[in-house]
């Protein structure tokens, strides 16, 4: 049987959301653009997806555009937002801990004048709101915090830095890449009060390929892709609605069900690190408030050593960042764990799909690679 705890990188796809992209791609398969009648079903089909997108956020649909993923989101809203505020000032807030889809957009600010405060971070990966006005400036045109860590789980109070910026008269943009935290910790784009939101599909049990940011009513963008007239001039290209649709269906399904699955998960959660610490007493872990992602280490051995050792009993983890591909973790790096503590690191991501069997598997699994690695 396996035990999927890689949640964090990818979900598996809900029959909900696969079901819509099979309908989108055998019956309602019509451009969205055409004005013929299977056009005209599948913009029907666009604008209802859009509105489950729209309600999971807490948004309303015009203020949402589609992407093909978390990290165009990324891109567009932080090199978007600062071209679209240079003429107020070219400062830049962001933190040491962001994913590499932030980090590598501001190293492309960089190079084009910018300059970027990258704040270091408390223990769990969270950027306190205290560092972000320390570092406020007048000339401060764009702030991008990552709303729930994705190698951690700290849990960043971006309402809390949007009601502060909003209070310090600053005109500067607030972008959140809200990613790991959607549908997995409570929020709306009002709660937030952020001008832009990056958001995917393949963390919420919809295919990969498709993505969301949510800009403020008000604030226009420069297209990020140019071409035709889709998504209300903002985005160019035809729709995927097959990708389209099943995020919309995970949308629906992850907001009906969402308190329940934020218990669960924390419920799981909790067990597993209180098994694990009573069973391997060397164990390390970062304290988070996500309720899906843990980040442990058993220092001393090597986190490729560990996953190996649970992937043959059919449980499977990450170290990091999925987008890391074997590179050491600029985040625990940033939140001041030594390296062997780094090396020794796993992430655990649990979803609405992940149970106690799962969990069961992992902790045994764990313990006999202890025991294993021990006698080795």
């Amino acid at each position: 049987m396996q035990h999927y705890l890689d949640n964090s990188a990818t979900t598996r796809v809900c029959p909900e959301a696969a079901q819509a992209a099979l309908e989108a791609m055998t019956n309602i398969y019509g451009n969205p653009s055409s004005t013929h009648t299977l056009g005209r079903e599948a913009k029907k089909l666009l604008d209802k997806s859009r509105k489950q997108a729209a309600e999971a956020l807490g948004c309303a649909a015009g203020e949402l555009v589609f992407t093909s993923c978390g990290s165009e989101s990324d891109n567009w809203a932080i090199l978007g937002g600062a071209e679209a505020m240079k003429r107020r000032g070219k400062h830049v807030i962001s933190s040491l801990v962001e994913h590499d889809a932030v980090r590598r957009s501001l190293d492309e600010l960089e190079s084009r004048g910018f300059e970027v405060t990258r704040l270091r971070p408390a223990a769990d990966g969270s950027i306190p709101k205290e560092a972000v006005m320390e570092a406020l400036r007048e000339d401060t045109v764009l702030v991008t915090l990552m709303l729930v860590n994705n190698e951690t789980g700290g849990v960043t109070d971006i309402g809390a830095i949007a009601k502060a910026l909003r209070e310090a008269g600053s005109a500067a943009l607030l972008h959140t890449d809200a990613v790991q935290g959607f549908l997995k910790v409570p929020f709306s784009a009002k709660s937030l009060g952020a001008d832009l939101i990056s958001v995917s599909g393949h963390k919420i049990h919809a295919p990969k390929g498709v993505g969301a940011l949510y800009v403020r009513n008000g604030l226009r963008l420069k297209p990020f892709i140019l071409g035709g007239s889709q998504e209300d001039g903002r985005r160019a290209g035809t729709e995927a609605m097959p990708q389209i649709a099943a995020f919309g269906e995970a949308c629906r399904v992850g907001r009906a069900g969402m308190a329940e699955n934020i218990a669960r998960m924390r419920a799981l959660k909790e067990e597993a690190l209180a098994r694990l610490q009573r069973e391997i007493p060397e164990l390390r872990w970062v304290e988070s408030a996500a309720p899906h992602i843990l980040s442990i280490s058993l220092p001393g051995w090597r986190s490729e050593v560990l996953m190996n050792f649970l992937e043959a009993r059919e449980v499977y983890v990450s170290k990091s960042s999925a987008c890391k591909k074997g590179g050491r973790s600029h985040v625990l790096e940033a939140i001041g764990l030594d390296a062997r503590t780094i090396d020794g690191a796993i992430r655990i991501g649990l979803s609405r799909e992940t149970g106690p069997e799962d969990i069961d598997a992992l902790c045994r699994g764990l313990k006999d690679a202890r025991e294993s690695l021990r006698h080795a």
